[in-house]
């Protein structure tokens, strides 16, 4: 039977729960090649015969034997064998599995280990059970299906997840496509303060401290970590999506231009420059246009000049109220 490199990997990765990469899991053939070969070197040792040593000639002594002192529990007949180690490397029956242990290529190329790596994805994938095989950018690693986190989580006693603010995915974004960046960047480009998402980002692990900048006043960069990688589902940066608003070139060129703002000249404000700064600008009145307000048109000067009016000389009207006026106030005196 022959080697079945796909069980070896699939035990190697139940019994660790750190991520295997393939330098890993390469090491781990060559110290077994290495221990098999020390196993034969010494089980032939073991069979070779011994040289016989010349005999050695008792010592007549004739002093009496020291006493041995009352704290010392060995026994007087302890051989000089019986001090040295009696551990002996067992084999268990298991080990003349041929399947596992025979026939072991002394040299895993990557190729190999990930194309049985594959099938083992695709193995667990098809039996829809509990485990899952994912790749991070650390290694492979089993894992349990998202479907059982409930469970997991009441085991631990751990809070259910919090989503990230649209604040913090904005800033999270920027720094994976600008890193190393600083905090003023982040907010040059945001136009917001970052404090708030920066440090949501910091507490969950998704960004590190990289270092600082050099640049006035020394400010902190900031960086992903493979706790991002594995929130997005990427092994590496390379695998981000490229940005098809924006070139990398063209984000440098506008933050130059908006950290580096010029100020503007006396001509670009219309201020009279001073002499040998070039010519002032024209300060003359404008007069504009409104052809939404018209002003009516005056009269021509030419227009001839209308007949003076009749003036209109009402005459009195005879009214009740006038003839009582008219009358004299004592009748016998008017006869």
């Amino acid at each position: 039977m022959a080697f079945n490199l796909q069980k070896v990997l699939k035990a190697l990765l139940f019994s660790t729960s750190q991520p295997l990469s393939v330098k890993d899991i390469q090491a781990v053939f060559a110290r077994f090649h290495d221990q098999a070969q020390a196993s034969t070197a010494a089980a032939a040792d073991a069979e070779a015969p011994a040289e016989d040593s010349p005999a050695e000639q008792p010592v007549k002594n004739d002093a009496p034997p020291a006493e041995a002192p009352a704290g010392d529990v060995r026994a007087e007949t302890e051989s000089p064998a019986a001090s040295e180690n009696a551990e002996a490397v067992v084999e268990s029956p298991e080990d003349t599995d041929a399947e596992l242990y025979q026939d072991v290529p002394s040299l895993i190329t990557a190729t190999q280990i990930r194309e049985a790596m594959a099938a083992i994805g695709e193995e667990l994938k098809a039996a829809n059970d509990i485990y899952l095989l994912i790749e991070g950018p650390t290694g492979f690693r089993i894992v349990t299906h998202p479907r059982f986190a409930r469970w997991i989580r009441i085991l631990r006693d751990e809070p259910p997840p919090v989503k990230l603010t649209q604040s913090a995915l904005e800033t999270l974004a920027i720094i994976a496509y600008r890193q190393p960046v600083t905090r003023t960047e982040i907010e040059t480009i945001r136009g917001v303060s970052a404090e708030a998402g920066l440090n949501k980002l910091l507490e969950r692990e998704l960004v590190y401290i990289t270092g600082r900048a050099d640049l006035p006043g020394r400010p902190l960069q900031y960086g992903t970590t493979d706790k991002f990688l594995e929130f997005v589902g990427v092994k590496s940066l390379v695998e981000l999506p490229a940005s098809d608003v924006l070139s990398p070139r063209q984000i440098d060129e506008w933050l130059k231009n908006a950290t580096n703002v010029k100020a503007p000249s006396d001509a670009e404000m219309g201020l009279p420059l001073e002499e040998g700064e070039g010519p002032s600008p024209n300060l003359e009145a404008v007069s504009v246009e409104h052809p939404l307000h018209e002003e009516p048109e005056a009269a021509p000067e030419s227009a001839p000049e209308s007949a003076p009016e009749a003036e209109v000389v009402s005459e009195p009207v005879d009214t009740p109220e006038n003839d009582a006026d008219d009358r004299p106030a004592n009748p016998a005196a008017a006869e």
